[in-house]
């Protein structure tokens, strides 16, 4: 199972996944086999914790993997973790 989680903090991350966020999983094909992935998150953090919160594959989940979209550069992707660590993290207990 796989999220795609992102905290919308400014008109940059709204711009960029302000419309990505999906309440269900996503039906695709890799390499000619059907593929299921999970769905996405992208909204203002008080709102993604309520989201995540209700989530039971993450609450079940041991170990989260948070992936970045490397083509918008280090210092985009470094605001997109921190603002999953600063906003988000604490309030979930995630460490």
């Amino acid at each position: 199972m796989s999220r795609s989680i992102f905290a919308l903090t400014n008109d940059t991350d709204r711009a960029y996944f302000g419309m990505r966020g999906n309440d269900q999983d996503q039906v695709g094909i890799i390499d000619n086999t059907t593929a299921r992935f999970g769905r996405s998150y992208a909204v203002e953090p008080d709102k993604l914790i309520e989201q995540l919160l209700e989530d039971e594959a993450i609450a079940a989940a041991d170990t989260l993997l948070l992936t970045v979209p490397n083509q918008l550069g280090v210092d985009y992707n470094a605001h997109v973790i921190e603002s999953i660590l600063t906003h988000v993290a604490p309030a979930l207990g995630w460490r």
